[in-house]
C-alpha cells in the first residue's frame, strides 16, 4: 500500500509515525458530538475505531491498525467517511 498517495486522496490527514491524524472544528459543541456519534456508528460497522480526543468544538483523531502494527487499508477507509462526516456537519 503506498501510504502518500492514500494520503493526496485524504488532504485533511496527515501521518505521524505509525497513524494518520486530524482534528476537525466543529461549528459549536453539539454538532461535535453529533459528529462522534457517527463516527461511532461507522467505526463500529467497520470494527476499527478510532482514538478521539474531544475538546469543545475542536475533534483530535488518530487511526492505525493496533493488531496489524501499523497503517492498513481499513484506516483509509474510515478516514474518508470521517471526512464525509464531519462535511455533512459542516466541519
Amino acid at each position: 500500500m503506498d501510504v502518500e498517495q492514500k494520503l493526496r486522496e485524504l488532504p485533511r490527514w496527515r501521518r505521524e509515525g505509525d497513524e494518520i491524524r486530524r482534528t476537525i472544528t466543529a461549528p459549536d459543541f453539539p454538532s461535535a458530538i453529533r459528529i462522534v456519534d457517527e463516527i461511532a456508528v461507522r467505526a463500529e460497522e467497520l470494527n476499527h475505531h478510532p482514538d478521539i480526543d474531544i475538546r469543545w468544538r475542536e475533534l483530535h483523531l488518530a487511526l492505525t491498525t493496533h493488531d496489524k502494527g501499523g497503517l492498513t487499508e481499513l484506516d483509509f477507509t474510515l478516514a474518508a467517511r470521517i471526512d464525509d462526516i464531519a462535511a455533512k456537519h459542516g466541519a
